[in-house]
């Protein structure tokens, strides 16, 4: 994992239910944090700070809290974003021991040799597609890794493809997501044109309500943590 520690100073929250409409037009967000079990730790902090804090940690870095005199290391769990004007309304954080194993979700990336920044295939005019974003995994806090890599250089004709029993996996780390999944496929530009035109724009008529219902569920989790 990335060396670089992350710190967040957080306020108490005694402001809870719908009156947390009220932090967050004064600028601040209301957060949790879940300890292992113990009574939920209630906060509040700047929501550009949080923001930041977020876009740095993602869901699979940890993060070093003080509150009310208390430090944790906790891993952010959940979000919820205000969907029109996309703002930070509410994290969930979770606290973890150094000795306790977590999961998270970790970016993957293609790496390229050196002084490349496209694979043999795409440098050839085809076009990979990229399945996958992300995999889940296993590690000790410590060990968690800000990204995933894998082999670009080895994507060079039609048909070739890399699975996640292909990714540069570091040490003390365990992939969770099923080995045989793809994340890369070289595809040649007129046979992908013409998949897209025989589906018809069914595929595109699909996304808005996929968005949609994933806006929806991350809401409903989030608001029983508000209260």
């Amino acid at each position: 994992m990335s060396n670089d520690s992350i710190n967040l100073t957080l306020a108490p929250r005694t402001i809870t239910g719908k009156a947390v409409k009220h932090l967050r037009k004064q600028g601040k967000v209301p957060a949790v944090i879940h300890d292992h079990g113990k009574d939920s730790i209630i906060v509040e902090g700047d929501s550009l700070t949080l923001l930041r804090a977020y876009q740095q940690a993602g869901k699979h870095h940890p993060i070093d809290i003080e509150t009310n005199g208390k430090q944790y290391t906790a891993m952010i769990k959940t979000v919820e974003f205000e969907p029109r004007k996309h703002q930070l309304n509410h994290v969930v954080f979770n606290a973890v021991a150094a000795n306790q194993l977590v999961e998270a979700e970790v970016p993957i990336e293609p790496r390229y040799a050196e002084d490349n920044n496209a694979s043999p295939a795409e440098k050839a005019g085809l076009i990979v597609l990229n399945n996958l974003e992300s995999v889940e995994v296993e590690a000790l806090p410590k060990d968690l890794p800000d990204v995933i890599y894998f082999d670009a250089e080895k994507l060079v004709e039609v048909g070739d493809h890399l699975s996640v029993a292909d990714l540069i996996v570091p040490a003390n780390v365990t992939v969770k997501t099923e080995s045989s999944h793809a994340i890369a496929t070289v595809y040649e530009p007129s046979a992908l044109a013409a998949a897209n035109d025989a589906a018809g724009g069914t595929e595109e008529a699909e996304v808005p309500e996929a968005e949609a219902s994933e806006e929806g569920a991350e809401t409903t989790e989030e608001k029983p943590a508000e209260s």
